[in-house]
């Protein structure tokens, strides 16, 4: 029996090397969650954005947490040359353009596996590399909206709401391209070669609601808006105001769980009445009992009544609550680091853990080091910022 390898400090991806091309929304966050796990990536920013006057002060972009930064000016030929250098000490190149913006810059695919044939090449883009709306822009409510998903949140009587812009960017977006990256990495330690990795977040918002088309076809969810179990058709999946002005968030779908909210709050108040839960004819009416009832205590009153059972129900807490809540902070959900506080690094590993390892940096801050670390020599290096190629 092989004995298990020792604990490595650094994370899963401990001595993975990303070339990462600086971007905005689901790429930073797929790069965030890669360093996270213990990559060590080195994002590309621009040279015009470098302010020196801001170096070794934390960058209030937390997505760009985790990674150091060198600034390359891409339109220039030593500049691309930098990158390619980059990329043959590399095992994964991530950038966010639109389709076909890399290859003009002779950064494409075609040019850095030719310097480096055992890369993983992720790109992020909203439509995909190919595809009638391939060359357009986009956003998070656009990919939700052609997906059909974007149809299904909202009230039964409201039009359609954006879900803030986490389905598309960070969940189908920046999640699936992290996902594929490993995929891939995991294929070139296996043996194989180097490949492209195209997550498109229409293609991810499209996966996402994989349970919702399972559900169409099983008869279980119409496609009318805000009158199916999850989407708050269903007086006992909904939010409720209380005595307050706050909310609680009730999730007692199983006949046991909804048995227990039941009993423990001693609904309902006369004279409302028990309706059978299971006949959605009924549901407009439970709903008014419910709220009736959770509206004659606070939403603290209520989850201290209700919380640590198996009723289904928490309050609903705002960005400021959240971390200070004892769960969250028993598991450490969030954390503070170089004087912000933000969301941990997340999955758990048992023996390779995660962590922040450093702050977002300003662009352009660890220029020199990055550059000496691929052998370039101080004249090289000064020439190159003479020249305007890096900063």
């Amino acid at each position: 029996m092989t004995a298990p390898r020792p604990a490595a400090p650094g994370g899963p991806l401990h001595g993975v090397r990303i070339v990462e091309l600086a971007g905005i929304g689901p790429g930073p966050f797929a790069a965030m969650v890669l360093a996270d796990l213990g990559a060590d990536v080195v994002r590309v920013d621009r040279v015009a954005e470098v302010r020196p006057e801001r170096f070794g002060t934390p960058h209030p972009d937390l997505l760009n947490r985790g990674r150091r930064s060198l600034a390359v000016d891409l339109k220039t030929a030593a500049g691309r040359e930098v990158v390619r250098d980059l990329v043959r000490a590399a095992d994964v190149l991530v950038e966010g353009f639109r389709p076909g913006v890399t290859e003009r810059l002779g950064l494409g695919p075609e040019d850095c596996l030719a310097v480096n044939p055992r890369l993983v090449y992720g790109r992020m883009t909203g439509w995909g590399q190919d595809g009638p709306n391939a060359p357009y822009a986009g956003h998070d409510i656009d990919y939700l909206a052609l997906t059909g998903v974007l149809h299904g949140i909202g009230r039964a009587d409201g039009p359609p709401v954006p879900p803030m812009n986490l389905v598309g960017d960070f969940g189908g977006g920046g999640m699936l391209l992290a996902l594929g990256v490993v995929c891939a990495l995991f294929d070139v330690r296996g043996g194989g070669t180097g490949q492209v990795v195209d997550a498109a977040m229409v293609d991810g918002v499209a996966l996402l609601s994989t349970m919702i088309h399972s559900l169409r076809g099983m008869g279980m969810w119409q496609d009318s808006r805000g009158v199916n179990m999850f989407d708050g058709g269903a007086p006992f999946y909904d939010t409720y105001e209380c005595a307050d002005g706050k909310y609680l968030a009730v999730g007692a779908v199983e006949p046991q769980f909804y048995a227990e909210l039941v009993r423990r709050t001693g609904f309902p108040l006369a004279p409302d009445e028990a309706l059978d839960r299971t006949d959605p004819a009924n549901w407009p009416a439970l709903r008014q009992a419910w709220a009736r009832l959770f509206r004659t205590r606070s939403r603290d009153d209520w989850a201290g009544l209700l919380e640590h059972t198996d009723a289904c129900v928490v309050p609903v807490l705002d960005w400021r609550e959240a971390p200070r809540h004892p769960h969250l902070a028993a598991r450490g959900v969030f954390v503070t680091h170089a004087g912000a506080e933000q969301p941990a690094p997340a999955p758990r590993f048992s023996r390779t853990p995660g962590a922040i390892r450093r702050p977002p940096p300003h662009p352009g801050e660890h220029t020199d080091e990055v550059l000496a670390e691929l052998g370039l020599d101080a004249d090289r290096i000064g020439r190159l910022r003479g020249d305007g190629a890096v900063a």
